[in-house]
C-alpha cells in the first residue's frame, strides 16, 4: 500500500512515493533537471506555463513508478503541494487563457494598496488577516484592469495546486486554505470576502466549489490515467500550499509548534491558536491544513527574501574558486561569535516585507582590514541571515506565539553548523532536524485525507529526527550584544 505526493515548484516538480504501513520513501525524482524557466516581460513580472508544471509532473510521476515496480493500484491516495500566490485562469472547457502570475511577480502591489485603503485597514486585517498585498486577488484585478478581453473568458480561477488536481481529476475545486493564501476568505465570516469580491469587481462565479484539505477532493480521471500511468479511480485526498505542508512533512500541527526553511529566501512558519494578525503586515497570517472556525489554527508566516542568496552570492564573489558550501561552513566555523564585530545586512533581494516593504539592500559593517579575514566575512554574512530570522520572530512573539521549538529539514542553510547554532542560541530555542521533504509530507498527508492514518501523529510516527541543537547558554550574551549591534544598522 503506498502513496505518491507531488511538489509544485517554481524551479522544479517532485514526486514521492511513500511505503503507507512503513513510512519509508519508496522512490523519489524531480524534473527538470535544470531550472524551470520564469518568463519575466517586463521588470517585477515572472509567469510560468501550467503546461510545463503537468509536463514535468509526468516525467517525475513516470521515474518514481519506474524506479519502485510497484503495482500502480497499490497507489491509495495522492497528496499535492504548491509554490503559493501563483494565479491560474481557466475557461468553461478547462482550458489555461493566460500563463500563470506566479508568486515572485509584484505587478499587482499597487492594485492591493489601493484595496487596503478602499476597504479600511483595520476592517481588512481584522477580516482578512492581511493586507491584500500582491496577493492572488490583487493579481487577478490586474489582470481584469490590463485584459478585460481575456478576463471576461475567465470561468474558474484557481491557484497552482488546484490547477495540478484539475488536471488530475478533471474537476475544478478550491480548499480554504488556498483562499485564504489568495486573500479571499473572511475569517470573520468563515467565507468568501464580500469586502474583497465587491471592491476588486469580482463575480462570485469565479470561485470553484470547495472541497475539505484533509479529505476526498475528486479521483483520478480516465484521461489523466493514461497520460500518468495510475490507475482511474486514485483518490486525491489532500493539497496544501508549500509553506503550510512543509510545516505538514515537519509534523507542525498544533499552537506554539514552528517549521522553518532556509533557501534562496528563509521562512518561519509557526502555528497560532487565536484569530489574529500584526497590525503593520510584517508578517502574514493564513488558514493551516487543520484551521477550523471552532478550533483556529493559523498559520503565520515570516518570509525573509534575502537568505541563501546571501551565502550564495558570497561564494560567487569572494570565494577561492573550487570550494563549495562546504568548505565555507567550515571557514565560517573558524571565526568567533559575533566575528570580531562585523555585521551583515542580508537584504539584497528585493523589498522585504518585514521591514513593511522597504527595499534597504546588503551591506557590510564594522570591517577592518589589519584584522579580518574571509572567515570573518563568511561567519558574518550567515549571523546576519539568522538575526533577520530573530528580528521578524520578535514579532511574531507580539502576536502571542511561543517560539520555543524550531522544526526544519536538515538541508540549505541548516546545513551549516554556525547558523543553526546561532539560531537555536540567538533565540533561545531548541532546533530538531528531520530528514524529509515537502513531495514526502503532501504524501503522508493523503494518507490522512483517504482514511489510512487516524491522526498526524500517526501518518508522521516514522519522521526520523537527525539532530537536536540546543541553545549555547554559555556564550549567549555574546549572540545578544551581536544582534544587538546588527539591529541598530536597520533600526537607524
Amino acid at each position: 500500500m503506498y502513496l505518491l505526493g507531488y511538489d509544485i515548484g517554481s524551479s522544479s516538480v517532485k514526486a514521492c512515493l511513500v511505503n503507507a504501513e512503513t513510512g519509508e520513501i519508496v522512490a523519489s525524482d524531480f524534473f527538470p533537471k535544470s531550472e524551470m524557466p520564469i518568463h519575466a516581460a517586463r521588470p517585477g513580472w515572472a509567469e510560468q506555463d501550467p503546461a510545463m508544471w503537468w509536463e514535468n509532473l509526468k516525467l517525475a510521476n513516470r521515474s518514481v513508478i519506474e524506479k519502485s515496480g510497484i503495482d500502480v493500484a497499490d497507489i491509495k491516495g495522492i497528496g499535492i503541494s504548491w509554490q503559493m500566490h501563483g494565479l491560474v485562469a481557466v475557461d468553461r472547457e478547462g482550458k489555461v487563457l493566460r500563463p500563470s502570475i506566479i508568486w515572485c511577480d509584484s505587478r499587482a502591489v499597487a492594485y492591493g494598496e489601493k484595496a487596503f485603503r478602499a476597504i479600511g485597514p483595520e476592517k481588512a486585517l481584522a477580516s482578512l488577516l492581511n493586507s491584500p498585498g500582491n496577493f492572488t486577488a490583487s493579481k487577478l484585478a490586474w489582470v481584469k484592469e490590463n485584459e478585460p478581453d481575456l478576463y471576461g473568458k475567465i470561468d474558474k480561477i484557481m491557484l497552482p495546486g488546484d490547477y495540478i488536481a484539475m488536471r488530475l481529476t478533471g474537476e475544478v475545486t478550491a480548499t480554504v486554505e488556498g483562499l485564504s493564501e489568495g486573500i479571499f476568505w473572511d475569517f470573520q465570516k468563515n467565507g468568501i470576502s464580500e469586502e474583497v469580491m465587491s471592491c476588486f469587481g469580482f463575480s462570485y462565479d469565479i470561485i470553484p466549489r470547495l472541497v475539505p484539505i484533509f479529505g476526498f477532493q475528486g479521483a483520478v480521471s480516465a484521461g489523466a490515467a493514461r497520460e500518468l500511468g495510475l490507475k482511474e479511480g486514485t483518490p486525491v485526498g489532500y493539497r496544501a500550499g508549500d509553506q503550510p505542508n512543509n510545516a505538514v512533512s515537519l509534523n507542525v500541527f498544533h499552537p506554539g509548534e514552528i517549521a522553518s526553511t532556509a533557501g534562496t529566501s528563509g521562512v518561519v512558519y509557526g502555528v497560532l491558536g487565536e484569530v489574529n494578525y500584526d497590525p503593520l503586515s510584517r508578517v502574514n497570517t493564513f488558514a493551516h491544513v487543520n484551521h477550523t472556525p471552532e478550533e483556529p489554527r493559523l498559520g503565520v508566516l515570516l518570509c525573509i527574501n534575502g537568505t541563501g542568496i546571501l551565502n550564495s552570492w558570497i561564494k560567487k564573489n569572494m570565494i577561492q574558486q573550487g570550494l563549495g558550501y562546504d568548505d565555507m561552513n567550515v571557514l565560517a566555523s573558524k571565526s568567533p561569535v559575533g566575528s570580531r564585530g562585523i555585521s551583515v545586512i542580508p537584504f539584497g533581494n528585493g523589498a522585504e516585507r518585514v521591514l513593511q516593504n522597504r527595499d534597504p539592500g546588503s551591506s557590510f559593517h564594522g570591517i577592518n582590514f589589519n584584522i579580518h579575514t574571509i572567515s570573518d566575512m563568511v561567519r558574518a554574512s550567515q549571523e546576519g541571515i539568522v538575526f533577520s530570522f530573530r528580528y521578524g520572530m520578535e514579532i511574531m512573539e507580539e502576536m502571542g506565539m511561543q517560539l520555543n521549538l524550531i522544526r526544519a529539514g536538515n538541508a540549505n542553510m541548516f546545513l551549516s553548523s554556525v547558523f543553526r547554532e546561532t539560531l537555536a542560541s540567538v533565540t533561545g530555542a531548541t532546533i530538531e532536524l528531520f530528514d524529509t521533504d515537502g513531495a514526502a509530507g503532501a504524501a503522508k498527508a493523503a494518507g490522512i485525507g483517504v482514511g489510512i492514518y487516524s491522526s498526524n501523529e500517526e501518518a508522521f510516527a516514522s519522521l526520523r529526527r537527525i539532530m537536536t541543537i540546543e541553545p549555547d547558554v554559555a556564550h549567549r550574551d555574546e549572540y545578544e550584544a551581536a544582534y544587538q549591534r546588527w539591529k541598530r544598522y536597520i533600526t537607524k
